[in-house]
């Protein structure tokens, strides 16, 4: 069972309000579901705006932020937990490790990053957790394209393209998290030791 979702997403709103409109409506959700929302701990953007909605839909709500976004008062004060961590790497891996599924919203360069990187991981067997794309208004329709061109141009093998979940609608996104079958890793990789530090 999928309890806690590690969602990614910006932490500027957007220009268009359906950004904002679906990221509240993602931590209402997870609330509603009775999940645990794992984010990165700010209260600006698409960030503070998916939490907002699951606090106040009653969810909990846990954030981890590196020590130099929360000098600069950026983390969200109302959190059911909030983790204070070393650096950004300390962030990935310290949200890898609370959640069972990642799920990308909206944003830019860091949202990619860290969506990517669980994703990388998850072809390589350092965990075996599903990763998807919440392509709202289309919004991740020419990165989508451009992921299935790696795998006609041989960089990317087409079950790991097929692993992801893609969808404009959340409810179908968590009922496909509910049905996720591992694809067969590149290689065996031995467990790193920082994935098994509580």
């Amino acid at each position: 069972m999928i309890a806690s979702i590690a969602v990614f997403c910006g932490s500027a709103p957007g220009k268009d309000s359906v950004f904002a409109e679906n990221a509240r409506k993602v931590g209402e959700t997870l609330a509603l579901q009775g999940k645990t929302l794992i984010y990165g701990g700010g209260r600006s953007g698409l960030m503070g705006v998916v939490a907002d909605g699951a606090l106040q839909a009653g969810g909990r709500v846990i954030g981890v932020i590196p020590e130099s976004l929360a000098e600069h008062e950026l983390a969200h004060p109302h959190l059911t937990e909030l983790h204070i961590v070393e650096n950004m790497h300390a962030r990935k891996i310290k949200m890898s490790e609370l959640a069972d599924a990642f799920v990308a919203l909206p944003g830019g360069a860091g949202t990619l990053e860290e969506i990517f990187e669980q994703w990388t991981w998850a072809q390589l067997g350092i965990h075996f957790k599903p990763c998807a794309f919440f392509n709202v208004d289309g919004f991740y329709d020419d990165l989508l394209k451009f992921l299935q061109l790696t795998t006609v141009k041989g960089f990317t093998q087409p079950r790991f393209c097929e692993a992801l979940i893609v969808s404009n609608c959340f409810e179908q996104i968590l009922q496909q998290f509910e049905q996720y079958r591992v694809p067969e890793m590149k290689w065996e990789v031995p467990e790193l030791e920082w994935l098994q530090q509580e």
